[in-house]
């Protein structure tokens, strides 16, 4: 370890990212999602009243008085990761975080007014020092990016939801809005894994780390390139039932599946965005009030139509080749119908605009 002036740092060499913004490492749709929820007017407002509403000053008590809080004296090897996280994605005020007693490996940032980072004993037994800073960097990602607010509201609508099952109609309206935040709250769990790896900056580490949340401590017995083809296979196999049934598994969950994310991680580390972060080309926090709604959600809408076009299961190929075959029949009614190209083409009456209109829009 080496001192420097903010605090204790790894003596491994490491870029930092200072005044980084979340919006650097966020997925696409995370990425619109909340742009368009920092422009709307009154946003702030609005959760400051639910905030009322939600259990967290009640949750901050039971971590305090049922689990571990990270520091110098309790838990310092963690400490020293969250402080150095922190530090590498330049978060000023460094999270509370908690240790708490349970088997299954799992980690969690939560909080309105501030975020808290909670992480099981089972994940703190099961990961090593670098698969752990990607786990850290991954929470303080989510801090960074704000997750822990809309994180918070899923819990509590979540929890509100069985509540009001009884009631007609009611479970239906609030698990139509569990169900949209479960979708943004997957594609958030990809941001903060990118996150995770700009902080350890080892994407073998990152790797291990997923390979042993879904198989736990036998990396002797994995093989990383192995793991990366069960997640193609999961996405090319079987016809149009297993794609609804892969849709019908996803639906009740708020992380994508293991194999999923570390596809999506390698793929992103491969990324030209990515080496750009890596060499110091980044947006930075004080541009973010200059960031476009209509842009981030061009850019989504780009990410999904691509992700569509290069998808390999059955169902999004059926949709990709409707969407083709639509386009094709309509661009052979407007020739019909206009005197565009086709057949023995263009006649003295087809102006040079409609002979070239339809060619255009083709490409």
């Amino acid at each position: 370890m080496t001192e420097t002036g903010f605090e204790k740092v790894p003596a491994r060499d490491r870029r930092r990212f200072p005044g980084i913004s979340s919006r650097a490492y966020e997925h696409p749709a995370d990425r619109s999602a909340l742009v368009a929820l920092r422009k709307l007017s009154g946003f702030d407002t609005v959760f400051k009243a639910l905030s009322g509403l939600l259990p967290e000053r009640s949750l901050r008590l039971l971590f305090l008085s049922e689990s571990v809080r990270v520091g110098e004296t309790q838990f310092p090897h963690l400490y020293e990761m969250l402080r150095d996280a922190c530090y590498i994605l330049d978060l000023e005020k460094v999270p509370q975080m908690y240790v708490q007693q349970d088997p299954k490996p799992n980690a969690m940032c939560i909080g309105l007014d501030e975020p808290i980072i909670v992480v099981t004993t089972g994940l703190v037994e099961l990961l090593d020092e670098e698969e752990m800073r990607a786990v850290v960097g991954h929470e303080v990602g989510h801090a960074l990016s704000g997750h822990a607010v809309y994180r918070t509201i899923l819990l509590f609508l979540t929890g509100l939801a069985l509540k009001v099952a009884w009631i007609p109609l009611g479970n239906v309206a609030i698990m139509a809005i569990v169900t949209a935040l479960r979708e943004w709250f997957r594609k958030s769990e990809l941001s903060a894994d990118r996150a995770g790896l700009l902080v350890g900056q080892d994407v073998h580490a990152s790797m291990r780390g997923l390979m042993k949340i879904a198989g736990g401590n036998h990396l002797h017995e994995m093989n990383v390139d192995s793991f990366l083809a069960q997640a193609e296979e999961y996405e090319a196999s079987g016809d149009l039932r297993d794609s609804v049934l892969k849709i019908l598994n996803m639906l009740p969950r708020t992380h994508p599946f293991t194999t999923v994310r570390a596809a999506e991680l390698k793929k992103w580390s491969q990324n030209r965005d990515y080496q750009r972060i890596m060499d110091g080309h980044y947006p930075r926090r004080d541009e973010d009030k200059d960031t476009s709604v209509t842009d981030s959600f061009r850019e989504s809408a780009a990410h999904y139509a691509d992700a569509v076009r290069s998808s390999k299961d059955p169902l999004f190929k059926l949709v990709g080749d409707i969407a083709g075959g639509a386009a094709d029949v309509g661009g052979k009614l407007r020739d019909k119908f206009t005197g565009g190209a086709g057949g023995a083409g263009t006649g003295s009456g087809a102006s040079a605009e409609n002979k070239g209109g339809p060619a255009t829009e083709q490409g």
